[in-house]
């Protein structure tokens, strides 16, 4: 983990910690590793709940409830499952807050009109709308998911300072 990935997670669960917000992820590309971020910092038991890694579209339709039609429709990479999941980690969790993470990171799987690179965030709290962002990140594999891991983590810290 990065420096600058570390710094952050300290950052994000001490500010949660201080608003009395509790955390969920929901991650595809990144394969757990937001929650393995905040996880590396000790005492982050009071600000995690749990993480979900839904890699296949089943484990997001059975553990996060994205409906498969959906996926059939727009795709595992789209805002509409980024949403989905989000909401479905805010549903099954008893937490405050959740972001959710899916995309493309390479080398294989990029189609036409979702490039190697492509990510989807959501990010909502338990009440309240849940909004999507899109990015693209440059690199190989590992710089597209330690590219996302920090905008997750950079997510949630967002959430919590705004209220």
């Amino acid at each position: 983990m990065s420096k600058e990935i570390h710094t952050l997670s300290e950052t994000v669960l001490a500010t949660c910690r201080a608003a009395r917000v509790r955390l969920a992820t929901a991650e595809s590309c990144t394969g757990g590793l937001v929650a393995a971020a905040l996880t590396d910092i000790a005492g982050s038991s009071d600000v995690l709940e749990r993480g979900f890694v839904t890699y296949s579209n089943e484990a997001k339709t059975e553990l996060l409830g994205v409906p498969a039609e959906m996926i059939a429709a727009h795709g595992a990479v789209s805002a509409q499952v980024a949403t989905a999941m989000v909401q479905g980690a805010l549903a099954r969790a008893p937490v405050d807050l959740a972001v959710s993470i899916t995309g493309i990171a390479g080398p294989g799987g990029a189609t036409k009109g979702k490039p190697v690179g492509l990510v989807y965030f959501g990010i909502g709290r338990k009440r309240g709308a849940a909004r999507v962002e899109r990015h693209t990140f440059q690199g190989d594999r590992a710089a597209v998911r330690a590219a996302a891991t920090e905008r997750a983590l950079e997510l949630l810290l967002e959430a919590v300072r705004s209220g």
